[in-house]
């Protein structure tokens, strides 16, 4: 059976995360940053002093690309560098006042997104979408369909019970 593209549900998953994410970036460039450099402050606001590996591993980006967002905020004084107090050769990143500042603005400003996006749903159909959302990125992360070879259109990965999608 074939699914129209539009009828598809990653083509939905992907029209949905295109739309928010259009929207976020808006909201945040009102404040001077990118989604991007909105995510790292947000996470830094949550952990500071952590390394910049693991602030690109939290915001799934690579190390270059969090050095390149990192060094653009730190010009423009929104986080700051510091050694570790016993490991000198560890950077720890944290975000400075004015850093705050921007993403406290910055974030009202992604809050009433959501609230502008959920409102169409009641709390109980909010909760059932973060679950089914959550399902669905667990089964992408499990998914080894991409890994196996395709013999005749079924892959060695599927199942008896799997159904296609």
């Amino acid at each position: 059976m074939v699914i129209e593209y539009e009828n598809r549900l990653l083509s939905f998953i992907k029209r949905a995360e295109q739309a928010s994410q259009a929207a976020k970036e808006r909201a945040v460039r009102t404040e001077g940053v990118t989604t991007a450099q909105y995510n790292v402050l947000l996470v830094l606001s949550h952990s500071p002093g952590i390394t910049s590996s693991e602030l690109a591993r939290r915001c799934s980006v690579t190390a270059q690309t969090m050095s390149s967002v990192l060094a653009r905020l730190i010009d423009r004084g929104l986080v700051a560098r510091a050694q570790h107090p016993r490991h000198g050769a560890v950077l720890e990143i944290s975000v400075t006042h004015v850093g705050q500042a921007v993403l406290s603005r910055a974030d009202k400003r992604v809050l009433a997104l959501e609230d502008a996006f959920t409102h169409t749903l009641d709390p109980a159909e909010g909760e059932q979408l973060r679950r089914l959302l959550t399902r669905c990125i667990a089964a992408a992360d499990a998914a080894t369909i991409f890994a196996e070879p395709i013999v005749s259109g079924v892959s060695t990965a599927t199942s008896s019970s799997s159904s296609p999608g």
